[in-house]
C-alpha cells in the first residue's frame, strides 16, 4: 500500500520565546468508489398525504472502531482481530496468549483482594461481568502484549444504592502540550510511568456484588457471587475512587494540585522544579532534577504496583520525537491518522492541501429532502468520522479546528455536500 500520512508539531525554544512550527507530510491515493444507493419504490402521493412513519429497513448493530462491515455484510476487523467474546478468544490461533492475559488479569485481582465469594444475598440481584481483549501496540503498531480485561457491567447499578458520585478528571491535553513545551524549552526530563490495574486500587463504600467471571468459576464455588471490596473497571464509581486514591497519595509526598487542571500536580524545593501529569493511569513526570524524578518513582512504586516506561516516547497514541540539542520537541499522531484513514477507505485518497478550501459554504439547503437520499445518507458514518478527526485535532493538529466546526454543525442530518467536505479534511 502506497501511502503515507503524517504530521508533526514542533516546539522549539529560542532565546525568551517559544514558537510553534506545523510540518505536514502526507502522500494518499484516493480510490474510485462506486457506491449505488438503495431503490425505495414507493407511491409519490401517498408520500405527500400520509404522516411520516418508521423506517422499515433493515436494522443493523452499529459499526465500532476497528470493524468494517462489507457491502455483502461481512465484519472486517480492520485493527488487530480482537475477540470479542471470551468464547472467541478461546476458539483463535492465539488462545493461550489470551488466556494467559486473563490468568494474569485474575492474579491481580487476587493479589488486591478486589472481592470475596459470597451466598447471594436475599433479593439482589449482582451485576454482571465480561471480559475485554485487546492487543496493546508499541509506537510504530507492533503488537507488544495481549491483555485480558475484566470489565463489571456498571449499567445495572442504581443510583443511590450501589453508586453515588461517579465525576472523576482527566488531565487536558492542552495542559500536557503546555507542559512539554516549557519541558522543551528549559530542557527538562521527561519521563513516563503507567500504573498497572490502576482501579483496584480504589476502595468502594457501597455493598456491590457481581457474577464470577466466565471460565474461572470452580465447582465448589458455582452458586457464590463476588461481592466487591474495591473497584474494578466498568463500575460507575471506579474511575472516581481511583483518582481520589491517588491524590492523597501524591500529596502526602508533598506535590501541590493545581487548582484549575486537578489532574497536574507541581512540586518546587529551591531551585528543583517537577511537575506530575495524570490521566487515569498514565503519568507524566517533567522536572529538571534527575534524583529528585527518581524519588517520585520510588515513592510512587511503594504506593502502587508501577511500570516504568523511561523518557516519555508515547503519550495517549500520540508519538514523541526530541532533539534535546536543538531543543526541540516534536508530537506525532501519524499511527492514528492512519488507522483512521484505513476506517474510512481513504487511506489510498489524493493528498489533499487544504481542510477547507476557500469559498465553500455549508448550509442546511444541503441536507437530504428526498427518502432516497436520507436513506443513503443514513449509511455513511458522518458523525463517527467527525468524532475521529476531533481528537486528532485536539491533540496535533489544530489547524483542523475551523472546517471541523463548520462540519460538525450537520451531523443530526447531513446531506452529500457535507460529507464531501469531510472527505476532504481526511485528504
Amino acid at each position: 500500500m502506497d501511502c503515507e500520512a503524517s504530521q508533526y508539531v514542533f516546539y522549539e525554544g529560542k532565546g525568551r520565546n517559544i514558537e510553534l512550527k506545523e510540518v505536514q507530510q502526507q502522500q494518499v491515493h484516493e480510490p474510485e468508489v462506486e457506491e449505488t444507493p438503495q431503490v425505495v419504490e414507493e407511491n409519490s402521493t401517498d408520500l405527500e398525504t400520509q404522516p411520516l412513519r418508521r423506517s422499515t429497513r433493515e436494522r443493523h448493530e452499529p459499526e465500532r472502531y476497528g470493524f468494517l462491515v462489507t457491502t455483502h455484510g461481512d465484519v472486517i476487523l480492520v485493527d488487530q482481530d480482537e475477540p470479542k467474546t471470551y468464547q472467541e478468544a478461546m476458539a483463535s490461533p492465539d488462545s493461550e496468549k489470551w488466556l494467559e492475559a486473563m490468568r494474569f488479569e485474575m492474579d491481580s485481582m487476587s493479589e488486591n483482594q478486589v472481592w470475596t465469594l459470597v451466598e447471594p444475598p436475599e433479593g439482589v440481584k449482582p451485576i454482571g461481568c465480561k471480559w475485554v481483549f485487546k492487543k496493546k501496540t508499541d509506537m510504530d503498531g507492533n503488537v507488544q502484549t495481549y491483555k485480558g480485561q475484566l470489565v463489571a457491567k456498571g449499567f445495572r447499578q442504581i443510583h443511590g444504592v450501589d453508586y453515588d458520585e461517579t465525576f472523576s478528571p482527566v488531565a487536558m491535553f492542552k495542559s500536557i502540550r503546555i507542559l512539554l513545551a516549557v519541558a522543551a524549552f528549559h530542557d527538562y526530563e521527561i519521563w513516563q510511568m503507567d500504573v498497572k490495574t490502576a482501579f483496584l486500587n480504589g476502595k468502594i463504600e457501597e455493598d456491590v456484588y457481581m457474577t464470577q467471571p466466565e471460565g474461572f468459576v470452580t465447582p465448589e464455588n458455582a452458586g457464590k457471587v463476588c461481592k466487591l471490596q474495591r473497584s474494578i473497571c466498568g463500575l460507575k464509581q471506579a474511575s472516581r475512587s481511583w483518582n481520589l486514591r491517588f491524590n492523597d497519595a501524591i500529596q502526602e509526598f508533598g506535590f501541590i494540585r493545581n487548582e484549575d487542571e486537578p489532574c497536574v500536580y507541581k512540586k518546587f524545593s529551591g531551585s528543583i522544579v517537577s511537575f506530575l501529569i495524570l490521566y487515569v493511569d498514565d503519568i507524566v513526570i517533567i522536572g529538571n532534577d534527575v534524583p529528585t524524578l527518581q524519588s517520585i518513582k520510588t515513592w510512587l512504586s511503594s504506593c502502587f504496583s508501577m511500570k516504568d516506561l523511561g523518557e516519555a516516547a508515547y503519550i495517549l497514541g500520540v508519538k514523541i520525537y526530541r532533539d534535546r540539542s536543538r531543543r526541540i520537541l516534536g508530537l506525532s499522531q501519524s499511527t492514528y491518522i492512519d488507522k483512521v484513514l484505513k476506517r474510512f477507505s481513504m487511506e489510498e485518497s489524493k493528498r489533499g492541501f487544504l481542510p477547507m478550501r476557500h469559498g465553500i459554504s455549508l448550509s442546511k439547503g444541503m441536507c437530504p429532502s428526498t427518502p432516497q437520499e436520507r436513506e443513503r445518507m443514513s449509511q455513511i458514518p458522518y458523525a463517527s468520522t467527525i468524532g475521529s478527526i476531533m481528537y486528532a485535532m485536539i491533540c496535533t493538529r489544530p489547524d483542523l479546528s475551523y472546517a471541523l466546526s463548520m462540519t460538525s454543525r450537520y451531523q443530526a442530518n447531513p446531506g452529500e455536500g457535507h460529507w464531501t467536505s469531510v472527505k476532504n479534511i481526511l485528504k
